[in-house]
C-alpha cells in the first residue's frame, strides 16, 4: 500500500496481513464477547492508528519514508481493545493482555507464511550466546538498521519479504523488526521485562530436547553443529 501525504508512506504486505490476522482471531477468540462480535471497523482502525503512528516518528527523525512496523501495531493497543467487547475471562485477563496475546498470535501466523522451512537458526543463536536488544518505536530507521545489522545474517533474511540491498532503511527495519517479532511468537527467543529481546528458555527434559531438534531439521538445518543448512538457498 503507498498513498502520497508530505511523507512517501509504504505499508507493507506482511504489515496488512497481520492486522488482517487479528481481527479474524480476535472473532475466534473465547475471550472476546460473540454476542457484540469485533466491529468490522477493527482492521481499519488499527490501521489507520499504525499509519499515523510511523508518520510522527519520521516526522520526529526528520526522514522522508514512513514504514510501519510492528512496534506500531502495539502502540495501536487502544484502537484494538475500543473495538473488543471481552468475555468474563477476558476482563479478568484484562483488555491490554488480550490484545497484545492477540498480536503476537497474528505476527506468528503471518511469520510462517513466509518464513516457513526457512533456518533461522544462526539468528537465534545471536542471543544464546548473550546477545540482547531493545527495539524502540522512536528509533529513527537508519539507527534500527545498525542495531539489527548487529544479529548474524538477520537482515539478510529480509529478501524472503521481498527486499532487496538497495531498500531504503524505513523498509529494512521494518522488516528486520517483524523477524525478531516471528521468533518471538513462536518463542524461539523471549522478551525480558525492559523489553529487549534476548534468547528463548532452553528445554529442560529429553523430550523437549527431541522435538526442538526435530523441528530444526525440518527447517533444513543441524541443531548440533549451529548451521543454517539449506534453508537460505531460496531467499528470493
Amino acid at each position: 500500500m503507498r498513498r502520497r501525504s508530505t511523507l512517501q508512506i509504504e505499508v507493507p504486505l506482511y504489515i496488512h496481513e497481520v492486522v488482517e490476522q487479528l481481527a479474524f482471531l480476535a472473532r475466534e477468540d473465547k475471550r472476546v464477547d460473540k454476542r457484540s462480535g469485533v466491529s468490522q471497523r477493527l482492521p481499519i482502525s488499527v490501521l489507520e492508528n499504525v499509519i499515523s503512528n510511523a508518520e510522527r516518528r519520521t516526522i520526529k527523525a526528520k526522514e522522508n519514508n514512513a514504514v510501519p512496523r510492528i512496534l506500531d501495531l502495539y502502540a495501536a493497543l487502544p484502537s484494538i481493545t475500543g473495538k473488543l467487547e471481552l468475555e468474563y475471562e477476558g476482563e479478568l485477563k484484562g483488555g491490554d493482555a488480550v490484545a497484545r496475546e492477540l498480536i503476537r498470535s497474528a505476527v506468528g501466523k503471518v511469520f510462517n507464511s513466509y518464513f516457513d522451512g526457512v533456518n533461522l537458526r544462526q539468528v537465534v543463536q545471536w542471543f544464546e550466546l548473550g546477545g540482547s536488544l531493545r527495539l524502540d518505536e522512536e528509533t529513527p530507521a537508519h539507527e534500527m538498521v545498525e542495531q539489527l545489522g548487529r544479529i548474524q545474517d538477520l537482515l539478510q533474511f529480509t529478501k524472503k519479504l521481498g527486499l532487496s540491498e538497495s531498500e531504503s532503511d524505513a523498509l529494512r527495519a521494518s522488516a528486520g523488526e517483524f523477524i525478531l517479532e516471528g521468533l518471538y511468537a513462536h518463542r524461539r527467543i523471549s522478551r525480558n521485562e525492559e523489553l529487549e529481546f534476548v534468547a528463548g528458555e532452553r528445554p529442560t527434559s529429553r523430550e523437549e530436547r527431541g522435538r526442538e531438534e526435530r523441528e530444526e531439521y525440518r527447517r533444513g538445518g543441524d541443531p548440533r553443529r549451529g548451521g543454517s543448512g539449506g534453508g537460505r538457498r531460496n531467499l528470493n
